[in-house]
Formats: structure tokens, sequence, C-alpha cells
């Protein structure tokens, strides 16, 4: 166990201390505004780390990468606009990709392979699962705000259970494999156990902005100024931020407006949910880049 996820220990513990001690309203907004300040920031420093790829690779970088990079980001809004449905899957299965590799990069090498892809996935997704089964109904309203259709045939205690099935079959692959992930498979049950309890006793969106911030944002941020500056130190971290600050205020601002416009409607966690997916498609791209090259 490292020193990074014994801080991660003890923040999520302080996050359950604040679930018990401030009203779901406090936990909501509080939720919100620490995913806004790191949720955000560790994905607006993409173009940087593209222009790092591709600096290894071609040294050709400039304002295509950046109309390319827009083009996407437009493209997951509209297909959330347009084919809600297959877009909602989509993300589902882009976050947790995202989330078990982050999680589980010790696993990744210069040809990572299916299984462990496979893993990784099938982790993110069992993580989704146990947030969704512990908040059915909230998600249930979110989903069908975001697709515009009933779901009141899905089951996620069901989906729970399946996804744990997957998780384990993948993980007994996986042992055979890997010496790391023999290594690593008691603390990271302990994880999912303390994950279980964040989830079933904290208001939805502040349970996810435990996990979202402290478990993945956080880490990638340290990875991310690792990959583009050596090592990891306050004047390295200063120097992401102020890469990232242009990017990340001009999300901030379109968070905010849709703030402003849906405020008071239960619609703005859905249309919150869309625009996070809409900037996690090529975001994803870009960390399984610098996955690859690391």
């Amino acid at each position: 166990m490292t020193s990074s996820n014994n801080f991660g220990i003890v923040l999520s513990f302080f996050g359950l201390w604040i679930t018990t001690t401030f009203s779901v309203e406090y936990q909501q907004t509080i939720g919100f505004v620490i995913i806004f300040l790191f949720g955000i920031l560790h994905g607006s420093n993409d173009l940087q780390l593209i222009s790092k790829i591709n600096h290894e690779k071609t040294a050709t970088i400039g304002k295509k990468i950046l109309f390319y990079y827009i083009v996407f980001v437009l493209f997951g809004i509209v297909l959330f606009y347009s084919l809600p449905k297959i877009a909602l899957l989509l993300f589902l299965i882009v976050s947790a990709y995202h989330f078990g590799e982050q999680h589980w990069n010790i696993l990744n090498t210069k040809k990572t392979s299916k299984i462990i892809i496979a893993f990784q996935t099938t982790y993110g997704l069992f993580i989704l699962s146990l947030l969704f089964n512990f908040h059915q109904a909230e998600v249930r309203r979110i989903i069908e705000q975001i697709i515009n259709t009933p779901i009141t045939f899905v089951n996620f205690t069901y989906f729970l259970i399946f996804n744990g099935l997957l998780l384990l079959v993948s993980g007994l692959l996986l042992v055979k494999r890997s010496a790391n992930f023999k290594d690593e498979i008691l603390v990271n049950m302990v994880y999912l156990i303390l994950f279980g309890i964040i989830f079933r006793n904290a208001n939805l969106i502040w349970a996810f902005a435990i996990y979202f911030i402290i478990w993945h944002s956080l880490p990638s941020i340290k990875e991310q100024i690792n990959f583009l500056y050596g090592s990891y130190s306050l004047k390295n971290f200063i120097r992401y931020f102020k890469s990232a600050f242009v990017y990340w205020i001009l999300s901030l601002m379109g968070i905010l407006l849709l703030y402003l416009l849906f405020k008071d409607q239960e619609i703005f966690k859905a249309l919150f949910f869309s625009f996070l997916a809409a900037i996690t498609f090529p975001h994803t791209l870009v960390i399984m880049k610098m996955q690859n090259i690391k």
C-alpha cells in the first residue's frame, strides 16, 4: 500500500465524516465544487499531453490538434443529443475502462493484453454498479432524463451481481498472468469494501465526488505531472495548473451556464453528467496513449 493510497483512505474517511455532519444539500454542493475544481482540472491538460506524446513521435503539434479535440468534444455532445441511449452506453463503458485503467495502471505494458483491458473495464463497471445499487431511484431518474425513456425494467442490484461475477472471472484469468496483480488483490478488496461503505452512506453526488476526486482525479493529476515534467512537486503542480488554466476555466464557464439555466430543475444532473461524458471521450484516448508511452 503506497503513501498516496494511505492518504486516499484518510481523505475518504474525512468524506464519511462530512456525510454524518452535513445535510444532503451541503454534501451535494461540496461534491459539485470539488468536481469542478479537481475533476475538471485533471482533464484540462490533455492538449499538453498530446503535445508531449506527439513530440516523442513526430514533433508536429499545433492548432490542428486543438481543432480535432474540440470536434471530438462537440461530437460527444451531439451524440448525447441525437442518440442518447447509444451515447450513454458508450459513456459507461469508456468511463469504466478509464477508471479501471487509472486504478490498475500497474498492469499496463507496452502492448496491454486483451485480458488486462477486459479486467480494467470490468473493474470500472463494478465500481459504477456499486454506486448505482445504493442510489437506484436517483440514478434511474437521471438516466431517464438523459435518454427520455422510462427504465423501470432495469434492476441495478442484478447489474451489480453480474459485474461482480465478470470481475471475479477476469480476475481469476489475470492471476495466472500477472505477479503484480496477485500482490494487489488483498488491498484492493479492502478498497472495494471502503467504496461500498462510502456509496451506501453518502448522497449520490457526494459519493461519486469522493471516489472520482480522491481515487481517480488526484492520482491522475500526479501521474500526468510525472509524465510531463519528470517528477511530482509543488513547482511542477503550479506549472501543470498554469498550462491547464485556460481550458479549465472554459469548462467551468460551460458548466456554470448549464447551472444558471437549469439550477432549479432536476435535469441539471443529467446535463452535468452528459457534459462530463462529452469531455471524457477524448480524455480517455489521450490517457491511453500516455500509458502506452510510459
